[in-house]
Parts: C-alpha cells; sequence; structure tokens
C-alpha cells in the first residue's frame, strides 16, 4: 500500500496517522510497539495544549499548530533517516534506534507555553532542554515508566542522544545538529501551516542524497556527491527566509514584547507580595527563585496562561491589565526598522523615546524597546569538524559544504539581523520624529 507520496506504508501497521505535511504517518512494527505507548503518556499529550509558534498565530492564522504534531513528525523523519541509513549499509543496532526514534519524539518534552518566551521572560526558569531531562529522568512520570518498561535504562541513552553524550556521533548529529530531524519537519511544518512557501524543500530527495562516510577520525553524516547538494541549499535558504519572513516577523516580535512586558510586572507584583489571582504555581516558584516540581511545570500549557491572562485583565494593576487586554485582544506596538549601519547610534534613540514615554506618563522600561533578533543560517567553524556539513566527493577528499556551495558560502558565518525599535501605538509620531 502506497501513501500519496508513493512512499510504501508498512502493511502491518495498526496505528496509521493522517499529516498534513507528511500524509500518512506509519511505522514498522517494532517502532510502532515504541512509539504507541510514548504518545499515550501525560507528558507527551500536554504538548497538544502548547502551540509550536507561540503567539505568531496572531500574525499567521493557520499557525495553530501543536508541538504535538511536530514530535510526531520529527519521530517520523527519524524513522525515514534510519531506513536511508540502513539501506545504504550503514550497521547500527536496533536499540540505538529504539533511542534515536523515542529521541526525535520527545526532544520537545520540556517546552513551556508560548513556546520560547517562557524561558525568555522568567531567567530564573529552567530552559527547555532542562525540563526534557528532568521530566525523563524523574521516576514519577509517566514517560519515564514507559521508557524503563521498553527497557530498563532507556531514559538515561535518550538523554544522553539529546545531550550530545551518545556513542553514536551519526545519530546524535540526526537528533540535534546542524541539519537534523527536529529542523527537517519544523521547516516544512511551519511553513504549510503558516501559509508561506519560504520553508518548503524536497525532503524525499535530501534524505536520498544522504550518505555516511569515516572522515576525521570518526562517522559522520554527509552528503552524497554534488547531485545532494540542491535540496540541502534549499533547505538552508528555506530556513533563513522564515527566520526573516515568519520567525522574526515584525509582528510577531511585536507581540511577544506585550508577553515580556505582562511577565515583567507580575514578577514585580509577586515580589512584592501583591500576586494577582491565577498565577500558575510554577510561575509563581520561577519568579521568587523555589525550585519547581515536574508536576506543577507539567500544568503549564499555552491554555493555562491563556485563562490567566483573562484574570490579570480584571486585575486591579493598570499596567498588568493593560499588557492582558493587549495580548487577548491583538493590540499590537508598533515598531520601526533601524539600519544595521547605524547601530552606535541605537542607545541613543531608546533613550530618547523612553523620555518621551515617560513624559506622557508611561513607564519606559514596560513600553519601550530595542528589538534585535539575530540568526546566522550556516554556521561552520573550520576549527571544528562537527560544525557544518560535509560533502563526499568522488575521488577526492570530504570537503565542506561551504566550500562546494556558491549559495552557503556566501551565507557561511554571516549574521543576519533586524533591529527595530518597539514602542506604543501613542508614541508614534514621536518615534518617526526621532528616528527621521
Amino acid at each position: 500500500m502506497a501513501g500519496p507520496s508513493g512512499r510504501e506504508l508498512c502493511p502491518d501497521s495498526i496505528m496509521i496517522l493522517r499529516d498534513p505535511v507528511h500524509g500518512l504517518i506509519a511505522f514498522e512494527e517494532r517502532r510502532e510497539a515504541l512509539i504507541a505507548p510514548l504518545l499515550a503518556t501525560r507528558e507527551v499529550q500536554r504538548l497538544r495544549r502548547v502551540r509550536q509558534l507561540g503567539l505568531a498565530s496572531l500574525v499567521f492564522p493557520g499557525a495553530e499548530h501543536s508541538r504535538f504534531a511536530h514530535a510526531v513528525g520529527a519521530a517520523f523523519v527519524m524513522s525515514r533517516l534510519l531506513d536511508r541509513l540502513e539501506r545504504i549499509g550503514t550497521k547500527i543496532r536496533p536499540e540505538a534506534m529504539d533511542d534515536a526514534i523515542a529521541a526525535a519524539l520527545l526532544h520537545d518534552l520540556g517546552h513551556g507555553p508560548f513556546s520560547h518566551l517562557y524561558e525568555d521572560v522568567l531567567p530564573r526558569a529552567k530552559t527547555h532542554e532542562e525540563w526534557t531531562i528532568t521530566i525523563l529522568r524523574d521516576p514519577s512520570t509517566e514517560i519515564h515508566r514507559a521508557l524503563e518498561r521498553w527497557r530498563e535504562g532507556m531514559s538515561e541513552d535518550v538523554i544522553a542522544l539529546l545531550e550530545g553524550r551518545s556513542t553514536s556521533p551519526v545519530l546524535s548529529r540526526a537528533v540535534s545538529g546542524t541539519l537534523d530531524v527536529d529542523r527537517m519537519d519544523y521547516l516544512l511544518r511551519d511553513s504549510l501551516m503558516t501559509g508561506v512557501s519560504y520553508g518548503l524543500y524536497d525532503l524525499d530527495w535530501l534524505l536520498e542524497g544522504l550518505t555516511v562516510i569515516e572522515h576525521l577520525g570518526e562517522p559522520r553524516i554527509a552528503i552524497l556527491g554534488r547531485k545532494g547538494i540542491p535540496p540541502i541549499e534549499a533547505f538552508f535558504l528555506g530556513r533563513h527566509h522564515m527566520y526573516q519572513q515568519v520567525y522574526h516577523h515584525k509582528a510577531v516580535r511585536a507581540a511577544e514584547t506585550l508577553v515580556r512586558g505582562l511577565f515583567k510586572r507580575l514578577a514585580e507584583l509577586v515580589l512584592a507580595g501583591e500576586a494577582p489571582p491565577g498565577v500558575p504555581r510554577g510561575i509563581e516558584a520561577a519568579i521568587v527563585g523555589k525550585t519547581i516540581e515536574s508536576h506543577d511545570y507539567l500544568n503549564l500549557d499555552d491554555s493555562t496562561l491563556i485563562a490567566a491572562t483573562a484574570l490579570w485583565e480584571e486585575s486591579g494593576d493598570p499596567e498588568l491589565a493593560g499588557f492582558a487586554e493587549a495580548i487577548r485582544t491583538r493590540k499590537l506596538p508598533k515598531t520601526i526598522p533601524l539600519s544595521v549601519e547605524a547601530r552606535e547610534v541605537f542607545g541613543e534613540l531608546v533613550e530618547e523615546l523612553s523620555a518621551l514615554a515617560e513624559s506622557k506618563g508611561l513607564r519606559a522600561d514596560l513600553h519601550v524597546s530595542l528589538d534585535e533578533p539575530v540568526d546566522i543560517p550556516y554556521r561552520e567553524d573550520p576549527n571544528d569538524p562537527s560544525s557544518g556539513f560535509w560533502v563526499s566527493l568522488r575521488h577526492r577528499e570530504p570537503a565542506r559544504l561551504g566550500d562546494v556551495s556558491f549559495v552557503l558560502r556566501e551565507l557561511r558565518n554571516k549574521p543576519a539581523s533586524r533591529p527595530r525599535l518597539v514602542f506604543p501605538e501613542s508614541l508614534r509620531n514621536e518615534a518617526v520624529a526621532i528616528t527621521g
């Protein structure tokens, strides 16, 4: 039986999922037996309530997809990559394949609400990577018990892969590397769900163009000759354009400044002993620097915070209520782009606009900011063989991708920055005046 893309489905598969990106998703018998119980755990099901792109749906209405869908997609791409490695004769133990698929499925397990914003606005909180490890190690979690039922010690083996400590460098980089299954899925998924085409690339041909080589003392995934380069170029160009046009879109970043302002004011109230009603225990603990238990953290998701903002909109604190209302009704701050070449005056511009804000009775530290998201489309450190990607060339030593591809040579190690002033609508005229 063939799926819509022409790939053969597993004939004995019971669990077949319909996916907007990959068509019909199915796993062979052993992999299905591993994945099905993991999907049923409380911790993985929580990812249904965490949006993949946080507040991006305020700008791209279709971007309502969850980290659960992405997790399943990443596991499926890992399964396809393992099939490719097997076809070219790479020897991988069945247990190592199990670990790789589980790691791909669970790599985002510790993500907090509003995507990466949770850890940005609560600096005392653990990162989502740290929370993933904590949850996998916690004997009280369903996911830990499910992994240990499959194989004793599997939790630690999956953690080793996620932390890059695995004895298999090939699988470690497939889980987290320059070109990993996480990125392979989310570029396609985010592009489709936001309605843009920037992130689309040929996944089938990309996988078909991968091989494994022994180079500089260890096995590593590489590109099989020049024919495998075009889909890789499309992948990295797509990633670059998605950051420029979606992830760092001016309105998405403006929405994120509202959340930063909300949490900054919330933290002030909590630390002053004036916490408003509805502050989740996990949030309050992060603000005051207390240890957060796994079950309290796992109770945090997008729906928890959206419900809390409804309460905070009725708060007696004007700043907190204002931010909550703005988030709930999409009253976004305004932005003005700044020239990268004029970076030396950025501080002066912020100071001048901040003074004008204060003169109007606004707290500048909450309402005026410089936003400068930066991304490097393709990193390649000449002193680190594990960075970047290698191309296997006939009758020649493997070469770095950035030395073979004209496109990626131009993008290599070059930061792409989009600085902006962010401010309330009421300061629009002043902001336009001082920026010329």
